[in-house]
């Protein structure tokens, strides 16, 4: 069975408390389009991590099922609570978040990835893809570029 996904997820952790030693309260408060701020982004990657987190638990507990969900309802309507959360609490949130879902997933029996697998709806094991286009889209605000996918709650994204 494939776990490359738990070398993936560490890197961009890694990746992520990296950017977070560097960030400045007011790094944190740059804005990036459509709204959202550095923070703000962080709190949404906070929220996507945890709500895997959650899934795994209560799979965990109760058997693999199917969650659907409206990423971009879901995006929109997170915005003003990830704008309200102070800045580095966001880091700090994001952080946490990424550590628990990879311990998770770390944790996971090969019986319970192939369960997941088999729901057919492109679960993330690799909570990496997710973050590293994040981390991506704040690095270049920082180096002065646009990033092409810029905007968080980009339409049509699975999270």
């Amino acid at each position: 069975m494939d776990r490359s996904f738990v070398a993936e997820n560490a890197r961009s952790r890694q990746r992520l408390r990296a950017l977070l030693r560097r960030l400045s309260d007011r790094d944190l408060e740059r804005e990036l389009p459509n709204g959202w701020t550095v923070a703000a982004a962080l709190a949404h990657l906070a929220f996507w991590d945890q709500r895997v987190l959650v899934l795994l638990r209560r799979w965990a507990q109760s058997g693999v099922g199917r969650s659907p969900i409206d990423v971009d309802a879901t995006n929109d309507a997170i915005l003003p609570l990830c704008l309200a959360i102070p800045p580095r609490a966001a880091g700090e949130l994001a952080l946490a978040a990424a550590e628990a879902v990879d311990r998770e997933l770390e944790d996971l029996s090969d019986e319970m990835v192939s369960a997941i697998e088999g729901l057919g709806v492109g679960f993330r094991f690799r909570r990496s893809i997710h973050r590293d286009e994040h981390l991506s889209e704040i690095e270049a605000l920082f180096q002065g570029r646009r990033h092409p996918a810029s905007g968080v709650g980009g339409r049509g994204r699975r999270e």
